[in-house]
């Protein structure tokens, strides 16, 4: 293995073109260096107003969305060669938590992110895309479509 090889990848999407640019990106470099993939979009909890929030039923059916949209993501790595690929949905603060939570527990050795995010669910993946380049403890690649 080449010293510029990674071992685990964890890319962050949403519906963005910059997010899917970087998906892109995470499994060609998943495939070139026979790394695994862990796919992560973070559910956050100021999209939804008070009556949302306190809905079970209406949680319950957006993390559904987030769940069949995350197995989307796994097919299309798993069709591109990918042989170890995991999905993971956060909750909270999208930067917070993918460089507080999700790191340390996962320990990728590079995050790749989309720049910026369409409006609505995940919306600050690209708003936070300089704080989690200032602050995880791995590489960061923030691409942009």
């Amino acid at each position: 293995m080449a010293q510029d090889d990674y071992q685990k990848i964890l890319v962050g999407v949403d519906d963005s073109e910059d997010a899917l640019a970087a998906f892109q990106y995470a499994i060609h470099r998943a495939r070139v260096d026979g790394a695994s993939l862990v796919i992560t979009t973070i559910m956050e909890s100021d999209e939804m107003n008070v009556y949302e929030a306190l809905s079970k039923d209406y949680v319950h059916g957006e993390r559904k969305d987030l769940e069949q949209h995350l197995s989307e993501y796994v097919q299309l790595a798993e069709k591109a060669g990918i042989k170890d690929v995991r999905a993971v949905i956060g909750e909270g603060d999208a930067g917070e938590t993918i460089v507080k939570t999700l790191i340390p527990k996962y320990k990728p050795d590079l995050l790749v992110i989309g720049a910026a995010a369409k409006k609505g669910l995940a919306r600050h993946f690209g708003s936070q895309a300089a704080y989690m380049a200032k602050y995880a403890p791995c590489s960061v690649l923030v691409v942009r479509e």
